[in-house]
């Protein structure tokens, strides 16, 4: 029996993945639960498992390749009790276990981890009536289907077959050049002397959609502020040995993110967003607080979950854990779902103001400078300070003027006298 494996949505409304590595070749022995492919989405990158134990007929798409949710990625044939478990699943209709359906999909930003699989199930899948061919067989086509294969530059023996006896028609050639969409420039493109093209990651698409849907949705209104916090280096400075002693680094970014979350408290709109659509808004009770980190692949955006709960200790921990997952993109799902309001820290990198884009649907995001030494006056005296930079966009819908200000007030102020 022949078993179409077609990609499934290992997101939340994935519309496609790209193919950035081929774990199987064709006539390949798989069983359930091997890695087939790696696929890159605008979220992750994940290890897509086998559903079955059989042998690897066919690949739907070659690496670069963008195959569309609920498209054919594998086929796979199965025989004996796996061929009759199937049958019998097809004839039924599969209903998975509780345990099955509560299964979340865990992926990578980049190479996901060996055993950080998807789960091993149903979904996306069709089965096709019993062949006769071998693993690695001369398909049956018609003369048609052949001639057009051959124009296209496919081998028809890739190609799945619908009609009688697993026969590849024209129809599904057609249907497999639509899976196998180029995911280079044309060549001639590619040598031209005076530019280079190189094709989109599911991620910079991403990031395209995110900046241009924040920008046409909001009304972004942005206020810029320097504070001095010469006490806040202070306190840094006397913990940060206790915390690398228990194998954390403090930085100011944990204390940033508690004095946001605390004036969050006080101030709850830049902890909310709109519903137009239903004439409400919709104040968040839990401060999720999303950080803004830049890999090689471009931005992501993992979480801070629950960071009024935290002690400065968990919160430094925890910007630990995210940084380090983040640097080697192995970042998943559950990271970076719920901010609720976003802190982006360019200065660590050297940038000082900036009109940061909010995280839309999120209210608000408070954008770090880099802290400089400078000239400040303290008991009418000119003294070396240490100030830090800060930039807040929000979106005027939500917030007003007065609002941002007095919100940004009581950030300097947890800021400067930690």
């Amino acid at each position: 029996m022949r078993y179409i494996f077609n990609f499934p949505d290992i997101g939340e409304g994935l519309e496609e993945g790209t193919i950035l590595e081929w774990y199987v070749t064709k006539g390949q022995a798989v069983s359930t639960g091997d890695s087939l492919v790696k696929m890159e989405t605008d979220k992750v990158v994940a290890d897509i498992p086998s559903p079955r134990t059989g042998i690897v007929a066919a690949r739907f798409g070659e690496v670069g390749d963008v195959i569309k949710v609920g498209s054919p990625l594998v086929e796979i044939e199965i025989e004996g009790v796996f061929a009759e478990e199937a049958q019998a699943e097809a004839k039924r209709g599969f209903d998975p276990e509780p345990e099955e359906k509560a299964e979340t999909v865990v992926g990578t930003m980049e190479v996901a981890s060996r055993n950080a699989f998807l789960p091993a199930s149903n979904e996306g899948t069709t089965e096709q009536p019993p062949v006769t061919e071998k693993p690695r067989r001369k398909a049956l086509s018609t003369p048609v289907a052949r001639a057009m294969a051959r124009d296209l530059g496919i081998d028809i023996n890739e190609v799945c077959g619908t009609g009688p006896s697993g026969r590849v028609t024209k129809a599904d050639v057609e249907n497999h050049k639509s899976v196998r969409k180029p995911s280079s420039l044309r060549v001639s493109e590619q040598e031209d002397d005076e530019v280079t093209y190189e094709p989109l990651t599911q991620i910079r698409k991403a990031i395209a959609r995110n900046m241009i849907q924040s920008k046409h949705n909001a009304a972004h209104m942005s206020l810029f502020e320097e504070v001095e916090i010469s006490d806040l280096v202070r306190v840094r400075e006397k913990y940060k040995g206790k915390f690398a002693e228990r194998g954390v680094k403090l930085t100011y970014l944990a204390f940033i993110v508690k004095a946001v979350v605390n004036a969050l408290k006080q101030h709850r709109q830049l902890n909310s967003q709109i519903d137009l659509e239903n004439d409400r808004m919709i104040f968040n009770n839990r401060y999720n607080i999303a950080l803004a980190v830049d890999t090689p692949a471009g931005l992501v955006v993992p979480v801070v979950r629950d960071a009024d709960r935290l002690s400065i200790f968990e919160i430094a921990q925890r910007i630990d854990e995210i940084s380090e997952k983040a640097r080697k993109r192995d970042l998943t799902l559950e990271d970076m779902k719920g901010g609720t309001f976003t802190i982006t820290n360019y200065g660590s990198i050297g940038g000082i103001f900036a009109t940061p884009v909010i995280n839309y649907p999120q209210a608000a995001i408070l954008g770090v400078g880099r802290i400089l030494k400078t000239p400040v006056v303290k008991d009418d005296a000119i003294v070396v300070g240490r100030v830090m930079a800060l930039s807040l966009s929000v979106d005027h819908r939500i917030v007003d003027g007065g609002e941002v200000t007095r919100f940004i007030n009581k950030v300097m102020e947890y800021l400067a006298d930690p």
